[in-house]
């Protein structure tokens, strides 16, 4: 895998340097399952937010645990591959959990980044953002932008 995908550990590791660099930590999450434009122009936006944008990536186990049975569409390797390779990504780790709480108490990012589709009330991991001294931020939601929309599109067209 590239070299931006790390383990929880070895991140935390490689994130504690950055820091000590003076380097601000930004920290998302999510399924990425296919790759679209709301995705990226979410992640430009977290990006904006500090030095050094980290993704945390939900496992396949997670996705289906979140989405259902039927997803993920692509693997959770090719997926963090993917992410890796957009220019505003620094660093990618998966994780099995259906929040991303244990990894931010792992990681401890300075600024936590969500889309506007969340409010901190129903963020499930503000509490262990706000307990390790971090700060939320809510990015514009690109409306219409989703995996499940793309996938209704492609089944609406080849019916």
């Amino acid at each position: 895998m590239d070299n931006k995908v790390y383990k929880i550990e070895k991140l935390a590791e490689i994130l504690a340097e950055e820091k000590a660099a003076g380097n601000q930590i930004v920290f998302t999450n999510g399924c990425f399952d296919l790759l679209h434009i709301g995705h990226t122009r979410y992640l430009a936006q977290a990006k904006a937010k500090g030095d050094i944008l980290v993704v945390g990536l939900n496992s396949d186990s997670s996705v289906k645990k979140l989405k259902g049975d039927k997803r993920p569409l692509i693997p959770q390797d090719e997926r963090a591959e993917m992410l890796s390779n957009l220019e505003m990504v620094d660093y990618v780790t998966i994780f099995a959990d259906e929040t991303a709480k244990n990894v931010i108490a792992e990681l401890e990012p300075d600024i936590y980044v969500k889309g506007g589709d969340y409010s901190i009330n129903n963020l499930p991991e503000a509490e262990v953002v706000q307990q390790s001294g971090g700060e939320i931020e809510l990015v514009s939601e690109i409306k219409g932008a989703s995996t499940t929309n793309i996938v209704n599109k492609i089944l609406e067209t080849y019916e």
